[in-house]
C-alpha cells in the first residue's frame, strides 16, 4: 500500500516547480520504467500494480492499486509501471562532434521526438534555451521511448554559449542555401527554432551559415514541423 505522502509527491510531479524542487521526475510504462532503470539515472523509487511482472536484481518494487495509479498518474489509460527517478546532474563540458540547439520550441511531442532522433542518429548533446519545454514533462518522456537515457539536455541561456563556441554554427531559415548541397563540416553546431516564430532574432545574429530543406513540387505548405525537419538536417549532418 502506497502511503498518502507518496501519491501526493508523485502527482506533484507532474509540474516542473515541483521537479526542480524535489530533483525527482516520473516515468511511466514497463519498457521505459525499465531502460531508465538500467541507465545511468538512478531509481528513487519503483511502483507496480503486478510487482511480480518486473523483475529486476536488486530493485525493490512496492504494490500501487489500479486506483491509486489513476489518482497520480499523467495517462489517460495507465498501464501499471511507474518509476520515480533522481533528475541527473550533467558535465559542463559538452564534447559532442555536432550539437543540436533548441531555441524555444514548446511542444512536449516535439521535444520528444528530436531526442529520439538525436539518439538515433548519434547526437548526444542538446542545448535548449530556458523558454524550451522541460524535458522531464510526461509527455516528452513518453515520446521519448527511453532516449532520454541515451541523450544529455542542458538548458542555458542560448546567446550566452552561442558566444563562447568556435564551432561553425548553422540555422534554418526560409532564405537559406539548400541543405542538399552544403558541404557540412565533422563538427558543428545545428540550431532549430520555434514552431511558429522559428529561430528568434537574438540567436540568429550568431549564425555562420543559415540552410533551408528544399521543397519539391507546387505545395502550399509553408515550413515542415519542427521534428521533421531535425529529422532530415541530423540525416544530412551524417550523411
Amino acid at each position: 500500500m502506497v502511503v498518502k505522502s507518496e501519491l501526493k509527491l508523485i502527482k506533484s510531479l507532474q509540474h516542473k516547480k515541483y521537479r526542480n524542487e524535489h530533483g525527482l521526475f516520473v516515468v511511466e510504462g514497463k519498457k521505459v520504467v525499465e531502460e531508465v532503470i538500467n541507465s545511468k539515472i538512478k531509481l528513487h523509487k519503483l511502483f507496480a500494480v503486478a510487482p511480480e511482472k518486473i523483475q529486476l536484481e536488486g530493485v525493490q518494487t512496492f504494490s500501487i492499486s489500479n486506483k491509486e495509479l489513476s489518482q497520480v498518474s499523467s495517462l489517460k489509460s495507465p498501464n501499471g509501471f511507474i518509476g520515480v527517478f533522481y533528475i541527473p546532474k550533467l558535465e559542463e563540458e559538452i564534447v559532442s562532434d555536432w550539437i543540436l540547439v533548441l531555441d524555444g520550441v514548446q511542444d512536449p511531442g516535439n521535444l520528444g521526438t528530436i531526442i529520439r532522433l538525436c539518439d538515433w542518429f548519434g547526437v548526444t548533446d542538446i542545448v535548449c534555451s530556458l523558454e524550451t519545454v522541460d524535458c522531464y514533462n510526461s509527455k516528452v518522456l513518453q515520446a521519448t521511448m527511453g532516449s532520454i537515457t541515451r541523450v544529455n539536455i542542458h538548458y542555458r541561456a542560448i546567446d550566452s554559449f552561442l558566444n563562447t563556441t568556435k564551432l561553425p554554427v548553422f540555422g534554418t531559415f526560409v532564405d537559406g542555401a539548400s541543405v542538399k548541397d552544403s558541404k557540412l563540416p565533422k563538427k558543428g553546431i545545428m540550431i532549430m527554432g520555434n514552431e511558429g516564430k522559428g529561430i528568434s532574432d537574438l540567436v540568429a545574429k550568431f549564425c555562420t551559415d543559415k540552410l533551408a530543406i528544399p521543397q519539391f513540387g507546387n505545395s502550399t505548405t509553408e515550413s515542415l514541423n519542427v521534428a521533421s525537419a531535425t529529422a532530415i538536417l541530423l540525416h544530412e549532418i551524417r550523411r
